[in-house]
Order: structure tokens, then sequence, then C-alpha cells
């Protein structure tokens, strides 16, 4: 929930350090502004580091909209051992390394070629999944015995970085709900020999991209000088979609659920069908709603009509 003591509204993209989960990654951010209404749309496991992109203020409530982008990551495999985690902290200390396979860059190239495309994935046992209204890592942790739940992923590139020894690094560009440690595992196993995920930076989401990311230090500065808004994205930057812009009488209305007709609409912006969601804006271009199209744009600007949208969340 927002509150009206928010003094920033839009999208702050952070380069999480390894160490810290994405909730205490929030935790910082909500201390370094002194507000509360702040969220994630994708977390990071807590040895990973990169990207996470946060919404402030009004913009936790178009999170969902951001959820889905599809993600690049860098990723270091470390070949001949496995894990309870599928990263280092499930590595058994006192386990013998298995060898590792001598394989050239063009033998592995096609084994990575196998993980390409939509592909069935494990979830980690040790993942915040839930199973039976538990999470799996309680119950894993608890010694219950509980098998994890599969799902269709979209891996859509995996490139080779390196490959040297023992050490396996890649660039991965995958969908919605991909576990980079689920991957890694099972690279693994393909080739005979165990892996586990030894270290994962997150490059992109959609749009946003990591060298467009603040510190948690360089966004305190920068809070504290007064000038981290002009760091951060406005809602109608991040959203591609299409926009009815209302006139100044009816704006004010929108916080009370009011629908416009055709006569308060002074612009529209961009293409949309029924059905579609869209943006609803003020004159100054500040995004007052997210609402679902009753008519086409085409439609809208042709001829006047009595339901243009159906409002799906109102940000003021």
């Amino acid at each position: 929930m927002t509150r009206a003591t928010d003094k920033y509204h839009g999208i702050l993209r952070l380069n999480k350090p390894p160490g810290i989960t994405s909730h205490d990654a929030v935790d910082e951010i909500r201390r370094i502004t002194a507000q509360r209404s702040v969220g994630h749309t994708g977390t990071l496991d807590p040895a990973a580091e990169g990207l996470l992109v946060l919404c402030l203020g009004r913009a936790t409530k178009i999170a969902r909209f951001l959820t889905a982008s599809d993600k690049t990551y860098e990723a270091e495999i470390r070949l001949g051992l496995e894990s309870t985690t599928f990263d280092s902290e499930g590595v058994d200390k006192d386990a013998t390394p298995a060898e590792v396979p001598t394989l050239s860059k063009s033998d592995l190239n096609l084994i990575l070629r196998e993980f390409v495309g939509r592909i069935r994935q494990t979830v980690p046992l040790y993942s915040a999944v839930h199973v039976d209204g538990q999470r799996l890592h309680r119950m894993a942790r608890k010694g219950q015995e509980v098998t994890p739940p599969e799902r269709e992923i979209m891996i859509r590139r995996i490139d080779l970085l390196s490959f040297d020894n023992d050490r396996l690094r890649i660039t991965v560009e995958c969908g919605k709900g991909t576990y980079i440690r689920s991957l890694a595992h099972d690279i693994g196993r393909r080739l005979g020999c165990g892996a586990y995920l030894s270290a994962l930076r997150r490059m992109t989401s959609g749009t946003f991209k990591l060298h467009d990311a603040l510190t948690l230090n360089e966004t305190e500065r920068l809070h504290n000088e007064g000038a981290l808004e002009s760091h951060m994205l406005a809602i109608s930057q991040v959203l591609d979609l299409g926009a009815v812009t209302l006139s100044d009488e009816f704006s004010t209305h929108v916080k009370h659920g009011q629908v416009p007709s055709s006569a308060d609409v002074i612009s529209v912006e961009g293409e949309f069908s029924p059905g579609d969601s869209i943006m609803v804006r003020n004159r100054q271009g500040s995004v007052l709603a997210l609402a679902r199209a009753s008519v086409s744009a085409q439609m809208l600007l042709q001829q006047a009509s009595a339901k243009i949208y159906e409002y799906d969340r109102v940000l003021n």
C-alpha cells in the first residue's frame, strides 16, 4: 500500500551485492528512503549479485507487469562436484572431485545447445517454491521427504564465455521461472562429472540493464544529495502500453474509480484493442491508473464511445 508520505514513485535499478537476500535489499532501500512502499520484481538468490528492479511508491502497483520479462545472467559453473542446494552452500567439502571430461569448445557448445528451447526443469529442493502450503527449503531442512516439482521453462540462448579445467562460464538468456542453479546441476549430470553454480550475476531484466543500476552506497549518497529521483524511471517510461490522456477536469475523478466518456479524453497514444492493458494519464504525463480497454484505439479516435475502459489498478 502506498502512503501519502512517500517521496519516491518510480523504478529503481539496484545492483544487489552478493551475501544479502532480495528482501534485505528492499529493507535497505526502505531505510535509505524512509518509506515503506518498496518492492522488487523478481528475487535474486542471496549468493547472486546484479540487477534487482525495485518499484517505489505508486510504482509498486505495476510490479506484476514487469515480472514476466526475459532475463540474462552471467554464470560460473564449477565442474566435478555436486551440491544439495545446486550452489556452493550445499557442497560437501570432503567430497573428492570427479574427473572432468576433456572437451573442445565446439563439443561443449553442442552440449549446451541441448538445453536451449522449451525444456523441463526440476525446481531446486532448497528454494522458496511452495509445495503443499510449505516452502521447499523449510521442508528440506527439517529432513522431510518431498519431491520437488518440475516446470516447463524457456531458455532462449546459452553462450559459452570460457572453459578452463573445472570452471565453465556462460551467458544465459531465459524466461520467467528459470533456475540457473538447476541448469548448472543438469549440465553437470549431462557431462557425467557433476556441477554446481559457483557464481551468478543478473545482467538484464526485460529492457533494464545492470550498467544503469546503482549500488546501495550510490543510492544513499544520491538520496542525501536530493538527486535520487533523477536516476529513477517514471512509470510511463517502463510500460510499453497504449495510453489515453484525460482532461484536467476529469483526471481528479480517477482516484475515485470514475470511468470517463470519450468526451473526457484529449488524446490517444499507441495502438490497442479491446481487452488490452492501457495507461490512463493526465495532461502532465503522469500515469493515474492501469486499465483494460473496452474499445480499440482506432475506434476511440473515430467515434464517440460511452465505455472506454475498466480499471485494473488505480495508482493514486
